[in-house]
């Protein structure tokens, strides 16, 4: 992982195509801006981490449906 200090009003770029500015720090908040190609998705990690978990769960279901199925036809 890169670790990189920034100041408000500062930014990195990422790619060339993204990037991510410190716009506000706030005791322990830290409020940042991310410009990135809408092609690029940009969620916060506890929302990734849900709709991973969701569609893991929905593919297991398919799975389970499909394998039922089968066992159907025999």
């Amino acid at each position: 992982m890169l670790v990189l200090s920034r100041k408000p009003k500062e930014s990195i770029v990422i790619n060339g195509n993204v990037t991510v500015s410190v716009l506000r720090v706030d005791n322990e908040n830290v409020r940042i801006g991310i410009e990135a190609p809408i092609e690029v998705p940009v969620m916060r990690q506890e929302i990734y981490n849900e709709i991973s978990q969701n569609n893991q769960a929905a593919a297991g279901s398919a799975k389970a449906k499909i394998k039922i199925k089968q066992l159907a036809k025999n």
